[in-house]
């Protein structure tokens, strides 16, 4: 294991109404082990296709880069269907990238609706097919890219403390909840 994954930083959208459109608050919570070590943030579009770009751009201008050693999701798609390039992600920032969800996601029912209710459809379904299935990881199910199994399989249990999600990903999810509704609800 060449990488320890202490420094890290996890994204979540923040809350945004479903008949919204526009700018979609992201919010990054960096991490040292167990301490939040900052946060950053970002706005993309809602269903847009510029979250690759924001997100490299956040963490390549942000004072955490140099320390940081993973970039976490949860799921492939911020703002409703601005899915990332998480190749493009990558290279852009150097850094291993990992996507994690509760379960396996229904493709049929994500290809249709970007095939038939989402602009820039086709691209964002290929976006999905180019990161690879998902594969299941302990309680969760993994997409990665710039780091083995083994690495990604260290860095959920390094970084989660509670429950299944890791601890930036439940932290950014309840900011975000925090900012935009006046108090966090939900899970991660």
């Amino acid at each position: 294991m060449t990488t320890s994954f202490a420094h890290v930083v996890g994204f979540d959208d923040a809350p945004f109404p479903r008949d919204a459109r526009g700018p979609v608050l992201t919010v990054g919570v960096v991490m040292s082990d167990a301490r939040i070590d900052g946060i950053l943030s970002t706005h993309i579009w809602r269903d847009g296709a510029n979250s690759t770009q924001k997100i490299a751009e956040c963490v390549n201008t942000s004072r955490f880069r140099p320390h940081l050693q993973l970039l976490l999701f949860q799921g492939i798609a911020l703002g409703g269907f601005n899915v990332l390039d998480l190749q493009a992600l990558h290279r852009e920032t150097q850094l291993p990238v990992l996507v994690v969800a509760r379960k396996a996601p229904d493709l049929d029912a994500i290809r249709d609706a970007l095939l038939q209710h989402v602009p820039g459809g086709a691209r964002k379904w290929r976006l999905i097919q180019q990161a690879g299935p998902m594969e299941p990881c302990g309680d969760l199910f993994i997409q990665r890219q710039g780091l083995s199994f083994d690495e990604a399989a260290h860095a959920l249990q390094r970084t989660t403390l509670h429950g299944h999600i890791p601890e930036p990903l439940r932290l950014a999810h309840l900011i975000g909840g925090g900012v935009t509704r006046g108090q966090s609800r939900g899970r991660a």
